[in-house]
């Protein structure tokens, strides 16, 4: 075997240094697959509070940066060898901010009108996250994979509505915004421009999906934003009358938007970050089966979730929004069995210049909301699609089918239908009436307790 050939099978394992080459342009494969995904959740929350330009660019940077430093975390454990202070997977995985939280935090953001009630339920999930960790091993029998892929089924539904609001044009450009903004009146929300640009970009991303090859297809998503960002400039949709004031360069700043713990906030958020740390056993799982060709280990599963429960406290005073395991580099991974740990870390630090420079920050807020949205559609049916995908792995049975179809039909039903609980407290909808997620996973654990499972000596019978 040659020196280069020695070399380049270093990237197979977790340790050694593999060539810079190989490994800068695998890390950038990494990143291109998740960045879109990092900082749409962060621009969603924005323009539903309606921030200042200040603000937006403060919260896309804090979410870069601690998505980085989220990583960085999972990459390089701390008590590696302990059996109960490990802090940290050791695993192969990107984090980045969650969609999982995106319906509750908008319903957050909309009661309050501030990021600093998400906060304040952030330090809360944290602490549940953390619990959760802690006592994985005795709770995993409580999420066998039809609950799970009825949870990301959930999720991927839930947020249909935002992408379409947002290919229709986002409710934020009104008329004195674009006025002030000096852009095209053709971006009224609903305009049939919108949706052209909507539909171009989107034919873009679909294209190169299903037609491109390497990084064309890897990178689908952003390269058909870059095209539906070039045609919405062309056409005057496109201001940066606030790119010029953001600095080159700044670090985040603690707690930027303040702190508040509103209850119903906590025990909505709460409930999600149990829901995601059972989630990220998925991708951890994922994640050793198909790139190392084992399972993870219950210090590894411990170690990962409590470091992202603590990280997640850290990110809020921070000004951030939570993370999570992203499936899409666990994809990554167990299609090119790249594990080796300086390749995560170069995706890391790219992330993290991204985010200490507000400039780059500045310039994705001038996305305008038509292209992103039809850029992220096509995200939001693939974690529909994953939950699907993880619901047909088991037997689909009239049990299975009565756990997966009454619970999605509930949780999104009644987050759909607004005045569904309209005589109820404020804080009793915003807990359970706003994100499907949370109805959805309570009804589907009960009725996996509850159905009786198929006997299996009679079911062969008549």
């Amino acid at each position: 075997m040659s020196k280069r050939a020695f070399d380049r099978q270093v990237l197979f394992q977790p340790t050694g240094i593999p060539p810079l080459g190989a490994s800068v342009s695998l890390a950038l494969q990494h990143l291109v697959a998740m960045i879109v995904g990092c900082v749409t959740p962060a621009i969603i929350v924005a323009n539903t509070i309606g921030m200042p330009q200040e603000q937006r660019v403060l919260l896309i940077q804090s979410s870069l940066v601690l998505s980085a430093v989220s990583t960085l975390f999972q990459l390089f454990p701390i008590g590696r060898g302990s059996r109960w202070l490990r802090f940290g997977s050791g695993l192969p995985v990107i984090l980045g901010v969650s969609f999982a939280y995106v319906p509750s935090m908008q319903a957050i953001a909309e009661e309050s009108g501030s990021v600093a009630t998400i906060a304040g339920a952030m330090v809360v999930g944290g602490a549940v996250a953390l619990v959760v960790g802690l006592a994985v091993d005795k709770i995993r029998v409580l999420f066998p994979p039809v609950i799970t892929g009825t949870v990301v089924f959930t999720i991927g539904l839930s947020l249909y509505p935002t992408a379409i609001n947002y290919m229709a044009g986002g409710t934020s450009y009104t008329a004195d915004y674009i006025a002030q903004h000096g852009l095209n009146p053709a971006l009224t929300y609903g305009s049939w421009q919108n949706w052209a640009l909507a539909a171009v970009t989107l034919a873009a991303v679909m294209i190169l999906n299903n037609k491109g090859r390497g990084i064309c297809k890897l990178a689908s998503i952003l390269i058909g934003m870059v095209f539906g960002y070039i045609v919405a400039a062309i056409f005057g949709m496109v201001s940066f009358a606030d790119v010029g004031e953001a600095a080159w360069f700044s670090l985040p700043e603690f707690m930027p938007f303040g702190m508040e713990f509103d209850p119903a906030a906590c025990i909505a958020i709460g409930i999600l970050f149990a829901i995601n740390s059972i989630q990220a056993i998925g991708d951890f799982t994922a994640t050793t089966i198909g790139g190392m060709n084992r399972d993870p280990s219950n210090q590894e599963l411990k170690g990962g979730i409590v470091a992202y429960g603590v990280t997640n406290a850290l990110i809020a005073l921070f000004g951030g929004l939570p993370t999570a395991t992203y499936s899409q580099n666990v994809g990554i991974v167990t299609t090119n069995k790249v594990i080796n740990r300086t390749v995560f870390t170069l995706a890391s630090l790219f992330l993290l210049l991204a985010g200490v420079s507000p400039k780059f920050a500045a310039i994705l807020t001038t996305i305008p909301q038509c292209v992103l949205g039809g850029a992220t559609i096509t995200v939001f049916s693939t974690i529909a699609m994953t939950g699907m995908k993880l619901i047909a792995s088991q037997k689909l049975d009239a049990r299975n089918t009565t756990i997966v179809g009454l619970s999605a039909a509930l949780g999104v039903g009644i987050s759909q239908a607004s005045a569904a609980l309209s005589q109820f407290p404020t804080e009793f909808t915003i807990i359970f009436g706003k994100s499907p997620v949370v109805i959805a996973t309570i009804m589907a654990i009960l009725l996996n307790l509850i159905l009786p499972r198929e006997d299996a000596s009679s079911s062969g019978k008549d």
